[in-house]
């Protein structure tokens, strides 16, 4: 197996991820969404505005139509994290029927950390030079001396099945890797998150490349609505209902009233005379004269019409 695609990104010291193939977009998902017209929409306004509803709703099964393989390279104790997500289809080289390659993992000296006392599964705190070196040696050591004796093993005619338990686990591999655009989010949200290992997070980095570029509109909803955005519990709607007063809730809609006035202004342009009636319409309480001063003012944000007032109505169910 190759390395040498153009699309090849390169992973630690001897890795890659390399997408071989992908099937849909962001036009997929809409079409799926839409599927009782037969069609996707004529705008692609429209089809970001429609995966973002679905992406903050979790309607995910339109996703589901979008898939990417990978073929990728990696050491084994990676893959072993990798693998915990069972929703893709692998294919793993296989070292019953092949023979192991001389190819393992040594750490970069700053990525070798002390055991974190925080976190039982990190790393963290500045190790000395000796001990860096002492490290990469053992794991020269321990990788040479391992494949001498897998070798040995292998030309004496020991079973390659029982051989290749002797070999160690930052020894590479190779699988291609299909999954759809839904369960590659999920990875990526947890695997390129910074609280996972470094070494799977570069893989997870370099997969998180291919769905931005094949569908752009659904990592954008992605990044707002999963990674960056905000859910709250309960408990911590109660305590926002006890303790947020209403003006501020107030002063908030006033400004999605303004926001969503700009939007529809945007979407459709109204007459001059129209917007100030259009912004009483979306809650607006200012005098006539106090929006004419804010609105020539240009500093007005647009955004999404169904999330604002969504977003409005989230703000009035905290109210007293």
């Amino acid at each position: 197996m190759s390395d040498n695609s153009d699309n090849v990104i390169k992973c630690l010291d001897k890795g890659f991820v390399r997408l071989v193939d992908s099937m849909g977009g962001d036009n997929a998902i809409v079409q799926a969404a839409r599927v009782s017209y037969g069609k996707g929409t004529s705008k692609l306004s429209q089809d970001r505005g429609l995966i973002r509803y679905l992406m903050r709703h979790r309607h995910s099964t339109p996703f589901e139509m979008v898939e990417f393989k990978f073929h990728c390279k990696m050491p084994i104790f990676v893959a072993r994290q990798w693998v915990r997500h069972r929703t893709a289809n692998i294919n793993e080289y296989s070292l019953r029927y092949s023979e192991a390659r001389d190819e393992f993992y040594y750490p970069d000296p700053k990525h070798i950390q002390f055991q974190s006392a925080l976190n039982k599964q990190g790393r963290m705190g500045e190790v000395t030079p000796e001990l860096k070196q002492k490290v990469q040696d053992y794991f020269k050591e321990i990788s040479e001396r391992s494949f001498e004796i897998y070798s040995e093993l292998n030309q004496a005619g020991i079973a390659r099945e029982l051989a290749r338990s002797i070999l160690p686990v930052n020894l590479y591999t190779e699988w291609y890797w299909k999954n759809d655009l839904h369960n590659l989010l999920h990875f990526i949200g947890l695997r390129s998150d910074s609280h996972a290992q470094y070494e799977i997070r570069v893989f997870s980095d370099a997969m998180a490349e291919s769905v931005k570029s094949v569908a752009p509109f659904a990592w954008e909803a992605y990044q707002d609505y999963i990674i960056k955005g905000m859910r709250f519990s309960r408990i911590e709607q109660s305590l926002l209902e006890r303790t947020l007063p209403d003006r501020v809730i107030d002063d908030i809609n006033e400004d999605i009233a303004y926001q969503l006035t700009a939007t529809l202004h945007s979407n459709k342009p109204r007459e001059e005379t129209d917007l100030y009636p259009l912004y009483i319409k979306e809650g607006g309480v200012d005098s006539e004269e106090d929006f004419k001063l804010k609105w020539d003012s240009g500093e007005i944000e647009i955004g999404n019409v169904r999330e604002l007032r969504e977003f409005k109505l989230k703000l009035e169910s905290l109210k007293n």
